[in-house]
């Protein structure tokens, strides 16, 4: 806490300070609850996502050895050529939503083409459709987590330094400012005695 002025006018400054504060702390904290409550929920989704991904990857081997037959384009059917997101807004921060990959049009010859490419493309397709999604969650987890930090550290300042101060800028001020109007009402006793004594001096007189 930096000098504090023993005014009247501090006192109003310090006891407005404390008002907001006191007022702003509550959504600091229910802020910080709604990400805390939002991180678990997206790393329970990832978690999800990630096994289902072991799943499609185990799935794919059992027919993987099929990819040593060449089929020309097949790479570039599977790569997306535009990945769709949108954003939902959890206390105050732009979350990414994953929603759809894009992919080229699959373009080969019925007769010449053997039968598994439809299904491997399909298959190959949701599991790079999936990586891309648990990519947009492990993003949003950590924008979540540099947000969850950055106010967790204002809930720290409120509670712990700001707050704190301000009550005790308030009960120096407040000490201050009774001592001086007792010194005050004392001095102004005195100062009637001694006009009372010396008039009572001047009616003996």
């Amino acid at each position: 806490m930096g000098k504090v002025k023993l005014t009247k006018g501090e006192l109003k400054k310090q006891r407005d300070a404390l008002s907001q504060y006191e007022r702003y702390l509550p959504t600091l904290q229910l802020k910080k609850q709604q990400l805390q409550l939002e991180i678990m929920q997206q790393l329970n989704l990832l978690a999800e996502k990630r096994h289902l991904r072991e799943k499609k990857e185990e799935a794919i081997k059992v027919w993987a050895g099929l990819f040593s037959e060449e089929v020309q384009g097949l790479k570039a059917w599977i790569c997306p050529f535009h990945i769709a997101r949108t954003e939902k807004n959890i206390a105050g921060v732009n979350l990414p939503v994953f929603e759809r990959a894009d992919f080229p049009e699959t373009d080969y010859d019925l007769f010449t083409t053997p039968l598994w490419v439809d299904f491997s493309v399909d298959a190959l397709r949701a599991l790079v459709s999936l990586r891309k999604e648990i990519e947009i969650i492990e993003t949003g987890i950590g924008v979540l987590r540099q947000e969850l930090r950055i106010t967790t550290q204002r809930v720290n300042l409120f509670e712990k330094i700001k707050i704190p101060d301000t009550e005790e800028a308030i009960r120096l001020i407040k000490i201050y400012i009774g001592d001086q109007m007792a010194n005050a009402v004392g001095r102004s006793k005195i100062a009637k005695n001694k006009i009372e004594a010396i008039l009572l001096e001047g009616a003996v007189a």
